[in-house]
């Protein structure tokens, strides 16, 4: 469909929308019709962005807490602590964390945080939000679609609490859930219904995850403004739109996956079981294979760390090339760098499985491609410290946790080197070290690029600013703290300390981790109390932050930019503006700043448009 005609079908979606007067005056924002149909059932691109940070939000909380709990267990093994119990109930006896509890609060965490925040939070918001308004469309190809996409995730969300407060409790089996463990509820007291609503949560995610990326995809394709190429698109609509391929193409799998451990559970099946005893008892399943699983897990689970880093990546080139005042470095360079991690995300999932008694050979095809995804990764770091390079930066929050991101996607890619060697692996596999290498490069660095999505865009969002000395207190002891917790695990993980244990202190050769254990977990409440300081900027700024008083405040060329501070539902109150160059024209010819929507000069034509 040309761009012409999209424009055209948009702006006879929007007639009706005119007609009864919906954004044709700045101040007129407001949908006729309730609280209800404006902000809960709300089918307005940027409502349901908002849905989606702040359910992610009271998500994060939930597994940052979680956190917490067990990092006192494994920092002050020894040591109870009466609150406990009143919070925890028969899990804490004698403010002492259960052993089960341990483990249910080690598997909520990862589902919560890996799922619920770093998938739904950053892509559900970040995409909604800026899709539209990058590219120049009223609102999705289908408002109704993202709605559902919306509300789907969030009875997921509903009914993962409810596996919170569950008499067995909530799924005990890791957040990849591996089978027999799983698939048996005799097998453990996590395994019972809590492992039933994790599994049905999760199924109704994937729905919520597949509304939402296909919308993604064909807004992306077919409703860019006049003259939006797609070679003119921010690399944050890059970003989207190889994030919502990712997620199309590989949660289904998962989905396969867990019905499979369903039927396993329920139907008498046997995918993953084989001759099996429990309590000295056979089994009757046989044939099935546990491995099996872990591949339909890792087939959505590896290019699941990409469908997260993926946006923080579009979102920190913008707020980078914003703030440096210059042109993002090697554009098509980064473009084609996000297409080949696409590529090669669904092309490594088996490293993560050099322990199950792979065949080496195929072992060795995984560790090249497990390699190879290093190049692109090394284009965009080169990248973006050569973006930053002599630029005239302005340390603004955004910029800030941008660098951030990039410090922690450095340190924490290259110990990724070590672990993609399968025979450094079966050394360090389901240590610390691993623990160390995905919280740094996948937890920390993604929520730092969430963080700079939302101090560079809640202007956009709420027309009101963040305070700014409370970011910058929540940028230093979030980046510091984060180091400060993972880096000694590096060192655990050498010395072989498994993960997932309760507790060390029985073990001579671990004996010796103990004061930095403590250390790590005094570490972990001092970054949990600033994320809670964030939280409360977040929401006090919403409704008490300083007001926006431009439209533009940060200088940017994109074309969010150009609609009213508070934009009504169809975003422009007159034409979508049209485009006539790419993105990062700053400090260019003696200017500050060129917006997309200036037409392109006799000098710049002849120059061929850049």
């Amino acid at each position: 469909m040309s761009n012409e005609a999209t424009l055209h079908s948009q702006q006879e979606v929007m007639h009706g929308a005119a007609a009864h007067g919906h954004g044709h005056d700045d101040h007129e924002h407001h949908h006729e019709g309730g609280f209800i149909s404006k902000y809960v059932f709300s089918m307005d691109h940027k409502t349901i962005a908002k849905q989606f940070l702040i359910t992610g939000i009271l998500w994060a909380i939930v597994g940052a807490f979680f956190s917490v709990l067990f990092r006192l267990q494994l920092g002050f093994p020894d040591t109870t602590f009466p609150w406990l119990e009143s919070i925890l109930g028969h899990w804490a006896k004698g403010g002492h964390i259960s052993p089960e509890a341990y483990y249910a609060l080690v598997t909520m965490h990862g589902t919560i945080l890996v799922f619920f925040v770093l998938t739904a939070g950053l892509s559900g918001t970040f995409s909604n939000l800026l899709i539209p308004l990058q590219v120049g469309a009223r609102d999705m190809a289908s408002p109704f679609m993202n709605m559902l996409s919306y509300w789907f995730f969030f009875m997921a969300s509903c009914v993962m609490m409810c596996s919170l407060f569950v008499q067995t409790g909530p799924a005990s089996g890791g957040w990849t859930s591996y089978p027999p463990l799983s698939a048996l509820g005799d097998a453990s007291i996590g395994s019972k219904i809590g492992m039933d609503l994790w599994l049905t949560s999760m199924a109704l995610f994937v729905v919520s995850q597949l509304l939402g990326g296909l919308n993604y995809i064909s807004t992306i394709l077919n409703m860019r403004t006049k003259g939006m190429s797609m070679t003119k698109m921010p690399l944050t609509i890059w970003s989207f739109f190889f994030t919502a391929v990712l997620g199309v193409l590989s949660f289904p799998v998962l989905l396969s996956g867990f019905i499979l451990l369903l039927f396993d559970r329920h139907a008498g099946t046997s995918f993953y079981l084989s001759e099996l005893f429990v309590a000295g008892k056979a089994l009757s399943n046989e044939g099935g294979s546990a491995i099996l699983y872990q591949h339909l897990f890792w087939f959505l689970g590896h290019p699941e760390v990409y469908i997260i880093i993926l946006p923080a990546m579009g979102m920190v080139s913008e707020v980078m090339a914003v703030n440096a005042r210059k042109p993002i470095f090697g554009y098509l360079a980064m473009v084609g760098s996000m297409f080949a991690i696409a590529i090669l995300a669904f092309l490594v999932w088996a490293h993560h499985m050099f322990v199950t008694g792979l065949n080496p050979f195929l072992g060795a095809f995984f560790v090249l491609l497990t390699l190879l995804i290093a190049v692109p990764s090394a284009i965009k770091v080169f990248n973006w410290i050569t973006t930053i390079w002599r630029g005239n930066i302005r340390f603004t929050p955004g910029m800030l946790f941008s660098i951030g991101f990039v410090s922690t996607f450095i340190s924490g890619g290259l110990t990724g080197i070590w672990l993609g060697n399968s025979s450094i692996d079966i050394h360090l596999h389901d240590t610390y070290f691993v623990i160390a290498h995905f919280h740094i490069v996948m937890g920390v660095s993604a929520f730092l690029g969430l963080f700079a999505g939302v101090y560079h865009w809640f202007p956009k969002m709420f027309g009101r600013y963040l305070n700014n000395t409370l970011s910058y207190i929540h940028f230093w002891i979030t980046l510091v703290g984060a180091y400060l917790i993972f880096w000694p695990m590096h060192y655990e993980g050498m010395a072989g300390m498994p993960r997932r244990y309760y507790d060390y202190s029985n073990w001579e050769s671990f004996k010796q981790f103990g004061d930095l254990n403590h250390f790590i977990s005094i570490v972990v409440i001092i970054v949990f109390a600033a994320q809670l300081l964030f939280v409360f900027n977040f929401f006090y700024s919403v409704f008490k932050g300083r007001k926006l008083t431009t439209t533009n405040p940060w200088n940017a060329t994109t074309l969010e930019w150009t609609t009213p501070i508070n934009p009504g539902h169809g975003n422009w109150p007159g034409e979508i503006p049209e485009v006539y160059r790419w993105p990062y024209d700053y400090s260019k010819d003696g200017v500050d700043f060129i917006p997309q929507t200036v037409p392109l000069s006799k000098d710049e034509e002849a120059a061929g448009g850049h």
